[in-house]
């Protein structure tokens, strides 16, 4: 049974006409019960010139005829077909959702030289035939040369622009649509709120919300979920909050819209009750909503959270194809847990270039340089083709691993590729010689880049000045960086780090009296650690949580314990305190083994301990952690701002290496 079809009753008055397209219409009918029909006419056709009644298949729309032509203008040029508004608008709505527009143009080129030209319905037709395919020329075209529009007109149109980044144009076409009198429906003002959450103008979004309540639309449950999502791609979550409570009928699009706002602004926690409550409420997820939710946890690395939503998502039943799959891929390695990270990727349905750059980027994140080669190489075998961000995965672990000769490779190989380096590409490199200890190929590199090098860049090349303590070429790069960049304080701080480790302790305070005539504030240092789905935060010394006493005996009994096994503190990374034994007692507070202390106290004897940190680990802390590991017989996952390090029975994934 033909579920959409034309049908078409044509009396022909040329027999030679109606012979010659009976070979033609075998390429439409499915049965040949129809063509035998319309052959069975052909002899008395040629005495009496009968009619004939065929059945064109909405799947054989946009089939060719022997000259190239499309069949259907072909059979109406011959005579064999009479055009009406309809036909053009059937055809049109077929080359939109294939997204064929050389097909749509030659349909558009026959439809204006027909007499329905100006009627309206065909024209709404093309403009949003014009959009979905991306050609917003094509579409303003249409619409400035119609000789009458309706809303849907105006609403086709704001649509286009709204999808295609043309958001400006979407909110002048609104307010010129109102002016003229035409009142906006439901998906006007999804469109136009869609334009504003991309402007992220929350003024502009309160004016739209404005004339939703004008028009009697805001609590439409589709313009009521898109008022939700603009406020919170605005970062207004209070305001997006109290449209959706006053929803007096939800769906999964409004509560997608919420949950996702709040995963990005990295506040996993709400999402993750959130979806909760979604799911307790009856609301079925959907792969974006899940995908929203992985992305929450990713951003705090919650991995027990993140794998009780991934059993939620394994007992919808739901498939996993790329696009969720590679959230969760994300989720995963942004957690520490690199080896779900991979089963995921092996997993998936299909793998895009997405899907393969993930991968790459969880390698790069946990150092694992020869992993990621080897993960790239296969890429190149059976994988699709790389593309600027594959290489820049590929740069970073060579980087972070210290494979030099082979992201030189990497970095030529690119043109081979056609791809041209960004600023991107050029800061890694500089990283990749820099940490090599080729501090002036580093600088020779920079200044023959064809680009403009920017505060990325010369921090790069200050990190490995103060990493192989080479004073004169850190104060050039730093001074730099602050032409550059004079606000953030991390290049301020490994100058004068720079500075103290050299001895120069006046020139060190300069640099902080700087700092402080500046207004710049070093971000404090703080860690968290995640047991038993609640986060629990550490910051230097910390004297505030209740368990304060428990965690200081527990770190000085693993610091008695690593001393005797050789561990030595290193006070060079306390840089402002000339007491050695202060310096000691300064060290041995850091945040981060104030967290290691807590989980030891709080988790599972054997279980990992995944601990983050919001800057880099000091030197003496990756020290006293390598020892850690193996004294508690406990593996330590540590995140900090530039990758994992995971610390196993006296030694760390790194390699020291970073």
């Amino acid at each position: 049974m033909m579920t959409k079809a034309i049908h078409m009753k044509q009396y022909v008055t040329n027999p030679s006409i109606f012979n010659s397209i009976i070979p033609i219409a075998r390429q439409f009918f499915s049965t040949s019960s129809a063509v035998s029909a319309l052959e069975s006419e052909t002899g008395p056709v040629q005495k009496r010139f009968g009619s004939f009644i065929g059945v064109i298949q909405d799947k054989d729309l946009l089939k060719k005829a022997p000259n190239g032509e499309l069949l259907v203008l072909y059979l109406i040029d011959n005579g064999a077909m009479d055009p009406d508004a309809s036909l053009y608008n059937q055809l049109l709505k077929k080359c939109t959702e294939w997204k064929r527009l050389k097909e749509g143009k030659v349909v558009h080129e026959h439809f204006l030289r027909s007499r329905f030209r100006n009627y309206v319905v065909p024209n709404n037709t093309l403009i949003n035939m014009y959009a979905k395919c991306e050609s917003m020329d094509g579409a303003r075209k249409v619409f400035d040369e119609m000789p009458e529009r309706d809303m849907v007109s105006w609403t086709a149109l704001i649509t286009g622009y709204s999808q295609n980044e043309g958001a400006e144009e979407a909110l002048v076409l609104f307010c010129e649509m109102v002016k003229f009198g035409f009142m906006p429906n439901q998906f006007t003002f999804g469109s136009v709120l869609k334009a504003s959450g991309a402007l992220d103008s929350g003024g502009t979004g309160r004016q739209v919300h404005g004339a939703c309540v004008k028009f009697g639309y805001e609590e439409n449950v589709y313009v009521g979920s898109a008022l939700v999502d603009m406020y919170a791609r605005c970062g207004l979550m209070d305001e997006a909050k109290i449209v959706f409570d006053k929803l007096s009928c939800k769906n999964e699009v409004s509560w997608n819209a919420l949950i996702a706002g709040h995963a990005r602004k990295s506040e996993g926690e709400i999402a993750v009750k959130l979806f909760s409550v979604m799911t307790r409420g009856g609301f079925q997820p959907t792969h974006f909503t899940f995908s929203s939710v992985y992305a929450a946890c990713a951003s705090i690395g919650a991995l027990e959270p993140g794998k009780w939503v991934h059993v939620h998502m394994i007992k919808s039943g739901l498939e996993l194809i790329a696009f969720i799959g590679n959230t969760l891929l994300d989720m995963y390695a942004k957690s520490g847990s690199i080896d779900d990270a991979r089963k995921v990727f092996d997993r998936l349905v299909q793998k895009d270039v997405v899907s393969w750059n993930s991968m790459l980027t969880a390698y790069a994140q946990h150092g694992l340089g020869k992993e990621t080669v080897e993960c790239f190489e296969e890429m190149r075998r059976i994988g699709p083709e790389p593309n600027e961000v594959t290489f820049l995965c590929a740069l970073t672990a060579c980087s972070h691993a210290g494979l030099l000769d082979k992201g030189m490779h990497y970095f030529e190989l690119m043109k081979k590729f056609k791809i041209e380096p960004n600023i991107s590409h050029y800061v890694t490199i500089v990283d990749l010689l820099g940490r090599s200890g080729q501090l002036d190929r580093a600088e020779k590199f920079i200044n023959e880049m064809p680009i403009q090098p920017n505060a990325a860049v010369w921090k790069a090349l200050l990190g490995a000045c103060r990493m192989h303590k080479n004073l004169e070429l850190g104060v050039y790069a730093a001074e730099c960086v602050f032409e550059l960049d004079p606000y953030d304080s991390g290049p301020h701080i490994l100058l004068s780090n720079i500075y103290a480790s050299a001895g120069r302790r006046s020139d060190a305070a300069k640099v902080r009296k700087m700092m402080n005539e500046g207004g710049i504030k070093k971000e404090p240092a703080c860690s968290w650690v995640e047991i038993e789905n609640a986060v629990h935060m550490f910051v230097a010394n910390d004297v505030a949580h209740p368990q304060r006493e428990e965690i200081r005996n527990m770190w000085e009994k693993i610091t008695d314990k690593i001393k005797e096994i050789g561990y030595v503190p290193d006070t060079s990374h306390v840089l402002w305190f000339t007491d050695q034994q202060e310096r000691e007692e300064r060290l041995q507070y850091h945040s981060e083994r104030l967290a290691l202390a807590f989980a030891l106290l709080n988790s599972p004897p054997g279980s990992p301990i995944r601990i983050k940190k919001n800057i880099r680990v000091c030197g003496d802390c990756h020290t006293a952690f390598k020892f850690a590991s193996k004294v508690v017989n406990r593996e330590i996952i540590l995140r900090d701002t530039n990758r994992f390090h995971h610390f196993h029975n006296g030694s760390c994934s790194c390699g020291d290496y970073w």
